[in-house]
C-alpha cells in the first residue's frame, strides 16, 4: 500500500519505542524491587538494571525493525501492527532470557520483571501508536504530511480511487490533478485537468505533485514509459493500480489498495529507514576510520610534498545522488599540471592522440603518463581514495554505492542517470569488487543499476570486505 507517511512519522515511531521501552523496564523492575515484599533471585542494584536496559532496548528496536514495524506495509494495518508488536516483545525477553543462560549474567533481580516487561511494554507499545496514528490523522485535518497526488487513467477504477481518497483527513491523499476524461472525475471534486498526459506531466512543478497513481496502461508505450520516466527523474512516487490481475508482473511490490491490486514501482530500496541506517553506519564508520588512519594521513601528507611536489589533494566534479554536484577528494596521482581538463583534452595536447581515442571509448588507459611514480603507487594501492572518507563524513558520499560520474559522463550513461543516482555515490561498490579497471564503462554502469535496484544492508557490508580484499591484493587498480 502506498505510504502515507514520512520519514517524520518513521521517527516518531521509533523514538515513541525507544521511550516506552525504557518506561516498562524501569516500571517493571520498581513494581517488583519496591512494592514486592517478597525476596529477590539476584541483587541487581538499579544502576546495573539500567545500565543493561541501555543495551537491551537498541536490540528490541532491531528486532522491531526486522519485523517491519517501521514500514507501512505494517503499521497502516493495526492488527498486523499489533501481532508483530506481540511477537517482538517475546523474541525480546526470550533473546534476554537466552543471554542469561549463556553468559551466566543476571539482568533481571526476578522473574516477574520479566513478566511485568513483558506485559507493560506491549500495552504502552500498543498505547504509544494509537496515539501518535490520532496525532498523524490530527495533522492531516490540517494539511500537514499529505500526498498530492496527480490521477493518470481513463477507466471506472480512477473514478472509484479519487472518490475514495476524496476525504483527505483521513487518507492523508489529496488529488491535485487528473489526466484522462473529465467524466471520471467525481461531482463537486475540484482539481486541475488535463485530456493529455503529457500536459499533466510538464505542470507536475506547478502542482506540486509529490506522488503520481497511474490506473490503466496507454496504447502507447512511449507513453506509459515517459510517465515513469518523468516520476523517476523527479524522484516522486509513482504506483501503477491495474483493473486487472494479468498486469502483475516483475520484482515490484504488489499489494491491496483501496480493494484494488496495487504494484508500486520502487527506483530502489534504499528509501526510508535503510536510508536513515545507512548514512547512520557511514558517519559512525568514516569517523572511527578517519582518527585511526590519521597517523597514515600525516605520513602520506609529508611524502606527497617530498615525492609528489605541488598540492596534496586532487578535487574532482562529480555527480552524487540526485545528480547533485559534489567535490571528490583524493590525494593527487598526476603532475601538478594535469588533471584541470577532460583526460582526452590533456592528451591531444600531449600529442598523443592513441591515448584520447582509448579514454573516449573506455573512459581510462591503460598507461597514463600524466601519473607520477608516487602517483602510481598510490593508485595501485588505492590509498588515493583515503581522502574520500572526508566526503562520507560530511554526507556527500557513502561508503558504498555506484562510483560519482564525471559531468560530461552523463551522456554515455544513455539516459540512465535518473536511476543510477536515486542512490548516494560511493568510495567502494560492485565495479570496485568486480573487476574495476578490467571491465568496460558499459559494463560498470550495469553493475552500478544493479546495486541501486537491489540495494541491502548485507549487500553493503558484502561489498565492504570484498573491497578490502581488492586493494590487498591490487586486483583491477589502475
Amino acid at each position: 500500500m502506498l505510504s502515507k507517511n514520512s520519514r517524520v512519522y518513521n521517527l516518531l515511531l521509533i523514538v515513541a519505542d525507544i521511550i516506552i521501552l525504557f518506561a516498562a523496564f524501569i516500571g517493571a523492575y520498581i513494581a517488583r524491587v519496591t512494592f514486592d515484599p517478597r525476596p529477590l533471585v539476584s541483587q541487581i542494584y538499579a544502576s546495573e538494571y539500567l545500565l543493561s536496559s541501555l543495551f537491551i532496548v537498541p536490540v528490541w528496536i532491531i528486532i522491531f525493525a526486522a519485523l517491519g514495524l517501521y514500514q507501512a506495509r505494517v503499521y497502516e494495518r493495526r492488527l498486523v501492527e499489533w501481532s508483530k508488536l506481540a511477537l517482538g516483545v517475546f523474541i525480546g525477553i526470550l533473546v534476554i532470557i537466552g543471554w542469561e543462560y549463556v553468559t551466566r549474567d543476571t539482568i533481571f533481580p526476578a522473574r516477574l520483571v520479566a513478566v511485568y516487561a513483558f506485559g507493560s511494554s506491549l500495552l504502552l507499545l500498543i498505547f504509544g501508536r494509537e496515539l501518535l496514528r490520532t496525532v498523524r490523522s490530527l495533522m492531516f485535518r490540517y494539511g500537514k504530511g499529505i500526498k498530492r497526488v496527480l490521477l493518470i487513467g481513463d477507466d471506472d477504477t480512477a473514478t472509484d480511487i479519487a472518490k475514495n481518497i476524496a476525504d483527505t483527513k483521513r487518507s492523508g491523499y489529496k488529488v491535485v490533478a487528473v489526466a484522462g476524461s473529465k467524466k471520471l472525475i467525481p461531482k463537486g471534486m475540484n482539481v486541475a485537468h488535463y485530456s493529455r498526459i503529457e500536459h499533466a506531466l510538464k505542470s507536475i512543478h506547478s502542482d506540486r505533485v509529490s506522488a503520481i497513481i497511474q490506473t490503466n496502461l496507454s496504447e502507447s508505450i512511449e507513453r506509459n514509459q515517459l510517465i515513469l520516466g518523468t516520476a523517476q527523474s523527479n524522484h516522486i512516487a509513482y504506483s501503477f493500480i491495474p483493473g486487472s490481475s494479468e498486469f502483475y508482473s516483475g520484482k515490484n511490490t504488489v499489494d491491496v489498495f483501496l480493494g484494488y491490486p496495487i504494484i508500486s514501482v520502487h527506483q530502489t530500496p534504499l528509501v526510508g529507514w535503510g536510508a536513515i541506517v545507512k548514512r547512520i553506519f557511514d558517519q559512525a564508520v568514516s569517523t572511527v576510520l578517519i582518527l585511526i588512519l590519521s597517523p597514515v594521513f600525516l605520513v602520506l601528507f609529508i611524502l606527497q610534498k617530498i615525492l609528489n611536489p605541488g598540492p596534496i589533494f586532487y578535487t574532482s566534479k562529480r555527480l552524487s545522488r540526485f545528480s547533485e554536484p559534489i567535490k571528490l577528494i583524493k590525494l593527487r596521482s598526476m603532475s601538478a599540471k594535469y588533471g584541470g581538463k577532460d583526460a582526452a583534452v590533456e592528451f591531444r595536447e600531449m600529442g598523443r592522440e592513441d591515448l584520447a581515442l582509448e579514454y573516449e571509448k573506455n573512459r581510462k588507459v591503460a598507461n597514463d603518463p600524466r601519473i607520477t611514480r608516487f602517483g602510481n603507487f598510490l593508485r595501485k594501492t588505492s590509498l588515493d581514495e583515503l581522502p574520500q572518507l572526508f566526503n562520507v563524513w560530511k554526507g556527500e558520499l557513502s561508503l558504498v554505492g555506484p562510483r560519482p560520474i564525471l559531468p560530461q559522463e552523463m551522456k554515455l550513461a544513455k539516459g540512465r542517470t535518473a536511476l543510477l543516482h536515486s542512490v548516494k555515490s560511493g568510495v567502494t561498490g560492485l565495479w570496485q569488487v568486480s573487476g574495476r579497471s578490467e571491465l568496460s564503462f558499459e559494463e560498470r554502469i550495469e553493475l552500478e543499476l544493479f546495486y541501486a535496484q537491489n540495494w541491502s544492508f548485507w549487500l553493503d557490508i558484502k561489498i565492504l570486505f570484498k573491497t578490502v580484499g581488492v586493494v590487498l591484493f591490487k586486483k583491477g587498480a589502475k
